[in-house]
């Protein structure tokens, strides 16, 4: 509930586009992280999160990343999901190069060997043989859920499911960007068995 309405929650009308009372917005949660004591840690390796990812002509994979804890720099050496790299250049949000990203700070990080996924975490290790042994031993988890994924054939599936023995359909999604995929899968339904029909 808003404060508005007796209850407990900042609130604040905004508009992006017609720059309405963004700095309102920027006061207020200045204001309830100071009340709230929030600080983040600066000390120890970095840890963030992947906000989005792509590959760009000369640039290679690009990943938007929020720091989380920790600053990173040029030269860190990361793990992200299954992907590695060395961070070769650090860009803020205008595009404009930096040397380093402390908590609560968007950065685009260059030196992705491989594109990383919308959501993967983004943890700084020591060492280049620590990300590798980290980026194998995460790609041979990946592939042993596949292939357990893969076992089940169709025929298989259907069967079971006349027979009463599946309760769920897999179903593959296909989207243009991570966030699209995320929200088509959230807006999927279970459907009852008893409405589904096998030929």
């Amino acid at each position: 509930v808003v404060e508005k309405m007796g209850g407990d929650v900042l609130d604040v009308e905004i508009s992006a586009k017609q720059k309405i009372n963004l700095d309102k917005l920027e006061e207020l949660i200045l204001l309830q992280a100071d009340m709230l004591e929030l600080k983040a840690d600066v000390n120890g390796l970095v840890k963030g999160a992947v906000i989005e990812a792509k590959m760009e002509k000369g640039k290679g994979s690009v990943a938007t990343i929020l720091v989380q804890k920790g600053i990173l720099k040029k030269g860190d050496i990361f793990v992200s999901g299954s992907s590695t790299g060395k961070v070769r250049e650090l860009l803020d949000e205008y595009g404009k190069k930096v040397q380093e990203a402390r908590p609560s700070q968007p950065v685009v990080v260059l030196g992705f060997e491989g594109t990383p996924v919308a959501g993967d975490d983004f943890v700084v290790v020591e060492s280049e043989a620590k990300a590798r042994e980290v980026s194998e031993y995460r790609k041979r988890k990946e592939k042993e859920r596949q292939m357990i994924a893969k076992k089940s054939n169709w025929q298989e599936l259907f069967q079971n499911i006349k027979e009463g023995r599946a309760e769920t359909l897999p179903v593959i999604i296909k989207a243009d960007t991570q966030g699209s995929a995320e929200a088509i899968a959230e807006s999927l339904i279970k459907i009852p068995s008893e409405k589904v029909q096998v030929k």
